[in-house]
C-alpha cells in the first residue's frame, strides 16, 4: 500500500493490488476515507468526509495530480 503523500492529517495512497482499475488515489484521515479518479479528477467514493473537506481534498488531488499519475504508472509498470 504505497503512500504517495502525507499532508496535514491526510494520507494519500493506493493499493498495490488494484492495477486493473484506472489511476486513482485513496485518502484517509482518522476513520474517514475517500477515493478520487485521477484522469479526469472525479470523486469515486466517500466514507464520512463532509462537502467542505471533500473540496479541500479535491484541491489537493488537483495540485498533486501529475505526481500521483507518475507514481501510479511507475509503480504498476514495474510490478508487471
Amino acid at each position: 500500500m504505497p503512500t504517495v503523500l502525507r499532508f496535514e492529517a491526510y494520507r494519500f495512497y493506493f493499493y498495490s493490488h488494484e492495477p486493473n482499475e484506472p489511476p486513482h488515489i485513496h485518502i484517509d484521515r482518522d476513520n474517514l476515507s475517500a477515493k478520487f479518479w485521477l484522469s479526469p479528477i472525479c470523486l469515486a467514493k466517500n466514507i464520512g468526509f463532509n462537502a467542505k473537506e471533500l473540496r479541500k481534498i479535491e484541491s489537493l488531488v488537483e495540485s498533486n495530480q501529475q505526481n500521483f499519475l507518475e507514481v501510479w504508472y511507475e509503480y504498476f509498470d514495474n510490478s508487471n
